[in-house]
């Protein structure tokens, strides 16, 4: 449990200290990066935070790295890398907790950047955490001229209470789940990427008893 809530914690520390960074650099060999280069450089940064807690971060890094070397993975840790869509998905499950990271990048219609994402979630036993806390969603435009990539917030205000995102693998919208505010309904609304950004979705009443968020979920669910 310590190892997984302190992976939640890495997460939010670089939240707040990645907008105020310069760039990451995304190294790479051939013509351009692949999702490995933008997972491994992102990870990169936390050899210079002083304050980052260094086991969860090494524990997460280690990850990347056995699969970049061809080793079994460490305790209780999963790694999905599908290079040809763009996406990896990292899971460690302790003591019934499961951390989940998924990481994916867009190529952008200008053939300039790409957009690489990273999300996070935590669950116990199959059930989220308090659905929405412990989630987190963040977005870096990679510049092809400088090789870096700098934190942008794409114009979305990412909820983090009762809303829950899931990064694609197939196709190139992001899946947004919604729960009701005594958590026993959900729904979904999509994100749709358009080459140069995503859809926004309305502000919208999320309790149990509102119309509007009644007709969303017909709208969403075909009934």
């Amino acid at each position: 449990m310590k190892k997984v809530l302190l992976l939640v914690v890495i997460f939010a520390c670089c939240t707040m200290t990645m907008s105020a960074q310069d760039g990451i650099k995304v190294n790479f060999q051939g013509a351009a990066p692949d999702i490995m280069d933008f997972a491994w450089s992102w990870t990169s940064i936390w050899d210079d935070q002083e304050n980052t807690p260094d086991e969860s971060a090494a524990a997460l890094r280690r990850s990347l790295e056995c699969y970049r070397k061809g080793e079994a993975q460490p305790d209780g840790f999963t790694i999905t890398v599908d290079k040809k869509a763009g996406y990896i998905l990292v899971q460690s499950k302790h003591d019934g907790f499961t951390n989940k990271w998924e990481m994916c990048y867009w190529n952008m219609a200008d053939k300039k950047h790409k957009l690489f994402a990273l999300c996070v979630e935590l669950s116990e036993n199959g059930k989220r955490m308090n659905p929405g806390q412990f989630d987190g969603l963040l977005f870096y435009r990679y510049d092809n001229a400088t090789k870096q990539m700098q934190y942008t917030d794409m114009g979305i205000e990412v909820k983090y209470f009762n809303i829950s995102y899931a990064l694609p693998r197939l196709g190139k919208d992001i899946i947004v789940t919604h729960w009701s505010e005594n958590g026993r309904e959900k729904w979904q609304t999509t994100l749709k990427w358009n080459g140069h950004g995503f859809s926004t979705l309305d502000e919208v009443d999320y309790s149990s008893g509102s119309t509007y968020n009644q007709d969303l979920r017909k709208l969403v669910n075909g009934k």
